[in-house]
This record gives C-alpha cells, sequence and structure tokens, in this order.
C-alpha cells in the first residue's frame, strides 16, 4: 500500500504532505497514524524548526474517510464507541498543536470537517484563492470531533457555520481569521515556504517557548477543556439515531455514500 504522506526535510523544514489525491486526502486510519508519526518524529528532530502541512492534489482534504469500518474500530454506533472514537479523532487533530513547534499549513480546495479542524490546529494558515472551508457534519446527524472553530474565529461566526454546515470561501475565511493568508493558486506554496524560511531563522529555542506560551495561554483559557467536553456532547450526537442518521445510513447502504452525501446536500439547495 502507497504511503499516504510524503516527507521532505531540508533547510530546518519538514514539508509533509497528504497524499491520498483520489480520496480527496480524507482522513483514513492509515493517514492518521502516519501523520501522527511524521509529526512526533518531526517534533524530535532537532535540525527542524518550522513544519510545512500541505498536501498533493486538488484538495486539502474532505473530513475523515467514511469509507473506513469506523463501527468495527471503535463500536461507533454505540454511545461508548462513539466516545472512543472521537477520542481517537481529538487525540490526532492535536497532533500540530501539541507539536511543540510552529506547523503552517498549506489549502488549497475543500478544507472539510476534520480536515478544516486539522487546518485550524496548525500556527499559521496560507490558502488558495480557489480554497472552501466548513464543517458540514450537522447536516448529517454527527459532531466535529473538536470544536476548534469559536477559539479560531469567535463565538457569533462559529455559530453561524457550525449551526448550518455552510462552507465559506478562502476571501471570507480571512475576514474572520480562520487563515492568515490567500494568494494565488500558482504561488501557495512558494508564499508558504518563504514565510517557513524566515521563520525556520528564528532559534529553536525562540520558536519553541513563542508557541509553549501561546498554546499554554489559549489552554488556561479552557480550550483543551472545551474540547474535551466538546467530545463528551459529540458522543451523544453521534450516537443518537436520528431520523436524518437513519435515511442517510439506509440510502449508503443502498445506493452508497455518494448517493446519500448528494440526498442531504439537496435539502440545502436555494
Amino acid at each position: 500500500m502507497p504511503a499516504t504522506i510524503e516527507i521532505e526535510s531540508k533547510d530546518r523544514i519538514c514539508y509533509i504532505r497528504l497524499n491520498r489525491p483520489k480520496n480527496m486526502n480524507s482522513l483514513s486510519f492509515d493517514l492518521m497514524d502516519e501523520l501522527s508519526v511524521a509529526l512526533h518524529e518531526a517534533d524530535a528532530d532537532d535540525s527542524i524548526h518550522v513544519v510545512v502541512l500541505g498536501h498533493h492534489g486538488k484538495h486539502f482534504g474532505a473530513g475523515y474517510d467514511l469509507n473506513e469500518d469506523w463501527d468495527g474500530r471503535f463500536g461507533a454506533e454505540t454511545a461508548i464507541g462513539a466516545r472512543a472514537m472521537l477520542r481517537a479523532c481529538q487525540a490526532f487533530e492535536f497532533g500540530p498543536w501539541d507539536c511543540s513547534k510552529p506547523v503552517i499549513a498549506v489549502v488549497r480546495g475543500y478544507c472539510l470537517a476534520g480536515s478544516c479542524e486539522l487546518a485550524m490546529m496548525c500556527c499559521v494558515t496560507f490558502a488558495s484563492e480557489n480554497a472552501m472551508f466548513g464543517e458540514p457534519e450537522i447536516r448529517f446527524s454527527t459532531a466535529p470531533p473538536v470544536a476548534v472553530m469559536p477559539w479560531v474565529v469567535g463565538l457569533k461566526k462559529a455559530r453561524e457555520l457550525l449551526y448550518t454546515g455552510e462552507l465559506i470561501d478562502a476571501p471570507e475565511a480571512l475576514r474572520i481569521g480562520m487563515v492568515n493568508h490567500v494568494v494565488p493558486d500558482d504561488e501557495l506554496e512558494a508564499a508558504a515556504l518563504k514565510y517557513a524560511r524566515r521563520a525556520a531563522q528564528v532559534s529553536l529555542e525562540g520558536l519553541k517557548t513563542t508557541k509553549a506560551a501561546i498554546n499554554k495561554g489559549a489552554e488556561i483559557s479552557g480550550f483543551r477543556s472545551a474540547t474535551d467536553y466538546g467530545v463528551e456532547v459529540g458522543a451523544i450526537l453521534d450516537a443518537t439515531p436520528t431520523e436524518v442518521y437513519v435515511k442517510f445510513k439506509e440510502i449508503t447502504e443502498k445506493e452508497g455514500l455518494t448517493a446519500a452525501i448528494r440526498w442531504r446536500e439537496s435539502q440545502f439547495e436555494e
């Protein structure tokens, strides 16, 4: 099986690229495992000062891979299993946050659901003009594993987006503070690497202590506790057979996941 990520290290920068372009870089079990290991190894390597998280293909990510056997791995249709599943997703998404070095996200195309949360967990995000962001999970009666959005864009905007699962484009993501820079698609990697090279010239001690101070301030304010609570209530939703969830699963089993997504999305078209 081909690797789900690619790693290139040069000039104090570790560039990790998600490598499931045919699957819109959806977060499979293998990708989650391999990316977690890569971040840990980059963190432990003192020759690396900055990590860049990018991707191959047109899209940063479509969220968690719904074709994986989540129920078989976690017993996800029970409350206890759903909690275990969300805990695992939470631990994975905290990878960029828990890395002691700056992690820069490079995003084009769709950046949805768990992939959107993963990008928000990075320190700085560069987005292509064609990028689209959002967490549509609520439309399918499932919960975001990590309720990070309110901490990034504020309560009012997070409520507006999370209550309906609406997507926003890159300029709007920039306006509300979800991303740091929006650049033309053909300049995306160059812009991110230019910033990464500048940051990599700072001492490792300076980068690590500054990130630690910023992260700890957020955690003292309740960030990690809030995401923990999100897992607990999210497990209740994920384990509840709502009318929409039952119908969605029925269509998935009969006609496939794509048909089920189209059925649900059609109800939000105006």
